[in-house]
């Protein structure tokens, strides 16, 4: 098990944060993905490789899950699948949140094009609306798996017993692991934005204009 999931091995104990909403100071636990990672290595959630992916969700039932933030849900997106971001651009625009996100925009923004964030308080609660049977089968994803860790445990703690996380998430996507794919984007290109997104596209290019100069 510990060899089909090495990114495990690199998770941390998560903060102390302020939730704006609550205006009280909070462990993020509730979403901790060091308690993902004991579920899945405990069996109590299914890991699934990219490639079963079609018929997990095809012959076994389960429902994908989309946790991406909708900026990287819009650039491609599994046909059929039901989108709660865990995460979701913060709207705060107060002097010391407005600092926050330039320095943000400096460090990571503008490499990674990932927007400055908060946690969706309401994640839990838009699930069950969608999916009140906690003996569903849901298969949990996001870009690159952790961020769907953390929603795998949230969603563990909240009773669902049938949860499915995808390995490595859609960055380990290759064509034809989910049959209807939906945007502009492939899968596993879906989370990579802002200048490194077009470095990628100069690499993913140079090799067809290698060819067509010979």
């Amino acid at each position: 098990m510990t060899v089909l999931l090495p990114q495990l091995n690199h998770i941390h104990k998560p903060p102390v944060v302020l939730n704006r909403r609550l205006r009280k100071p909070y462990r993020l636990t509730v979403i901790s993905a060091v308690s993902g990672k004991e579920l899945i290595l405990s069996g109590k959630v299914r890991a699934v490789e990219p490639k079963e992916a079609k018929t997990v969700v095809a012959s076994e039932g389960y429902m994908l899950l989309d946790v991406r933030p909708a900026w990287e849900r819009e650039k491609a997106r599994v046909k059929g699948s039901l989108h709660v971001p865990l995460f979701m651009e913060d709207p705060d625009n107060g002097p010391i949140t407005l600092l926050k996100k330039w320095i943000h925009l400096g460090y990571i923004g503008l490499w990674t094009g990932q927007r400055f964030t908060m946690i969706n308080d309401e994640f839990a609660l838009r699930v069950v609306e969608a999916v009140p049977d906690k003996e569903s089968k849901v298969l949990v994803v996001c870009g690159e798996g952790l961020r769907s860790l953390a929603a795998v445990s949230k969603l563990h703690g909240e009773g669902y017993k049938s949860l499915g996380w995808l390995t490595g998430g859609f960055n380990r996507v290759s064509e034809g692991d989910f049959p209807e794919i939906e945007g502009t984007e492939e899968l596993r290109f879906a989370t990579i934005g802002g200048v490194s997104f077009y470095l990628l596209k100069l690499l993913v290019l140079l090799p067809s204009f290698g060819q067509k100069s010979r």
